[in-house]
């Protein structure tokens, strides 16, 4: 590609990073992750700038190959076990100075997000940012009235999710 639409491609990723961060730290809690899921969203982009056809608004393109590759690498790492070791003296570490009753309402929310679907996770994601019914049915490209039932829905089952969390 000539140096002109490269600098384009550029131009537009700094202008709309701010997305790519927030469905990385929607699907990634790990900083080093984060920055892969970045990269690997970034390079996808790229090899679909050529066929942006300028159809949809930039955002919601953005938005909507993003989260295909988030919702990709969610499954892969899905499919990988997890296992983590404490020693004796991280476990004992004191938590007396410090009210964690903040964190720990976000912990139960985050938990409780990650029990949803990849698509009911975007939904919400699109949701806190704020985005209208239309702009998300387009997005995730599913109908307004659709949007609406799976909100309604995700509502419920994230309060069900943290009351059972408590």
């Amino acid at each position: 590609m000539s140096q002109i639409i490269e600098n384009q491609f550029v131009e537009l990723i700094k202008i709309h990073q701010g997305i790519v961060h927030k469905v990385c730290g929607m699907y990634r809690r790990d900083p080093d992750d984060r920055k892969d899921l970045f990269q690997e969203i970034v390079i996808q982009l790229w090899k679909a700038f050529p066929k942006f056809r300028q159809e949809a608004k930039v955002s919601t393109w953005i938005y909507q190959i993003a989260l295909n590759v988030a919702i990709s690498d969610f499954r892969k790492e899905s499919r990988k076990p997890i296992r983590v070791e404490l020693s004796e003296s991280i476990a004992n570490i004191s938590d007396n100075q410090y009210d964690f009753s903040f964190e720990e309402k976000l912990k139960v929310l985050y938990q409780a997000i990650d029990q949803l679907s990849e698509v009911e996770k975007a939904i919400m994601m699109l949701y806190f940012e704020e985005k209208t019914n239309e702009e998300i049915a387009e997005i995730i490209g599913i109908s307004q009235n659709n949007v609406r039932v799976k909100m309604t829905r995700i509502r419920e089952k994230l309060r069900t999710l943290m009351a059972n969390a408590k």
